[in-house]
């Protein structure tokens, strides 16, 4: 049974790319079988997993517009050790060709249903947009990963993706429904962060993760050396909570196989 995680979040600097990265080594961690697709022309997911986004031979790209097979586009991360499908800014010109093609909403999850088995996990990075990129990744999941800060603007921003997954789960995929909202560079002693927290908490209920991911330096520097912070400082408060974060999804995912993808 492989869950597909979109992690996704229309407003940019929300720990989305930290999060894809780092819980795809923590899940690896734990022993799960993990695949991470980077769906956003930065290649920010990709260099945080210490793959080189311009020396692939194969990317998202070739997956999406030419039909290649992520079996021959995957590399591996070589420290964190999961799969890779890398994204770089070749990748912007997926959107026009995507447009011109038939059922281009599905072509990703027409190439993830060929290898999902060999995975327990399948995580996409989606770009901080709603785009034809974004689409595939909504398309071809059966969960959405929202990481987000607790901050006034961020409620506003979380409300149009609500939406956005209404309209993909009407139209699109009937499966798709939020795994959990992720709360990111957490400060406990900010008044408008508890404020937030406690709205996020009154509205999603136990979609809400109670694992919070802390501001921390070492998650930050992590990225600059290509490694996730597991790799990079494993006794971190960023490791410890990406971890956590992990066991907690594992025991989520448990205890609702009827949600998980065949």
């Amino acid at each position: 049974m492989t869950k597909i995680y979109a992690v996704t979040n229309q407003k940019g600097g929300v720990g989305k790319t930290t999060t894809s990265v780092n819980l795809a080594a923590s899940l690896v961690a734990t022993k799960k079988r993990v695949l991470l697709i980077d769906l956003d022309p930065q290649g920010n997911a990709t260099m945080g997993s210490g793959v080189e986004k311009n020396d692939v031979e194969l990317s998202a790209l070739n997956v999406l517009v030419d039909g290649k097979s992520i079996a021959e586009s995957r590399v591996q991360a070589p420290e964190a050790k999961y799969d890779v499908v890398a994204a770089n800014g070749d990748l912007t010109a997926a959107e026009v060709q995507l447009l011109e093609m038939l059922a281009r909403e599905t072509r990703l999850k027409r190439a993830i249903d060929a290898v999902k088995r060999e995975y327990d996990y399948i995580i996409i990075d989606c770009p901080p947009s709603l785009s034809m990129l974004t689409v595939n990744a909504l398309v071809a999941a059966n969960g959405v990963l929202i990481p987000m800060q607790c901050e006034y603007y961020a409620l506003e921003g979380l409300s149009a993706l609500m939406d956005t997954i209404t309209q993909i789960r009407d139209v699109l995929n009937p499966e798709l429904e939020v795994e959990g909202i992720l709360r990111t560079m957490y400060d406990p002693r900010n008044s408008l962060t508890n404020e937030v927290s406690a709205q996020l908490s009154d509205f999603f209920g136990d979609r809400l993760y109670r694992t919070v991911i802390p501001r921390n330096v070492r998650l930050a520097e992590a990225p600059s050396f290509g490694l996730p912070v597991l790799n990079y400082d494993r006794k971190s408060k960023g490791a410890v909570a990406y971890l956590a974060l992990a066991g907690e999804m594992i025991r989520r995912n448990e205890k609702q196989p009827s949600l998980m993808a065949s």
